[in-house]
């Protein structure tokens, strides 16, 4: 028997994935920055100030696998796990590897990414330097 709980539950989910696609229909193709353009040239330049050493990257690992809760939405291989919407990004993608720059990855796990589900990781999950060294890991996933 149908109960107000149910309905009421039903509501929200319908609630959320209505109010949720129209958040994540702001990027229109996979390839477009998720930096605002009024910084990206300077956002651009930034490096990544650690050397891509092999323990950097494995540090970088171990924090897209545990604290930094990366492999939850961007998948086990790096692909992404697909979601109505704005899926996560490919990082198996070689064009968008070659395309992104390190600062702007920083840029997003600082700040987050407007209309995705891409949260602030920087200063709040990880810290800065493990941020650099997930961006060294992640750098991986269009070489194997």
């Amino acid at each position: 028997m149908w109960t107000w709980k149910k309905y009421s539950w039903i509501g929200l989910i319908i609630l959320a994935v209505l109010g949720g696609q129209k958040a994540f229909a702001v990027h229109s193709s996979i390839y477009e920055p998720r930096v605002p353009s009024e910084v990206l040239e300077q956002v651009q330049e930034i490096e990544n100030p650690f050397p891509a050493t092999r323990e950097r990257i494995e540090a970088g690992r171990q924090i897209y696998f545990g604290k930094g809760l990366c492999v939850t939405c961007h998948s086990n291989d790096g692909r992404g796990v697909r979601v109505p919407g704005h899926s996560p990004r490919d990082f198996t993608n070689k064009k968008w590897q070659d395309l992104r720059t390190d600062g702007e990855l920083m840029w997003v796990l600082r700040n987050g990414s407007p209309g995705t589900g891409m949260p602030i990781r920087v200063g709040k999950v990880i810290t800065e330097e493990e941020g650099w060294n997930a961006i060294h890991f992640i750098r991986t996933f269009a070489k194997e």
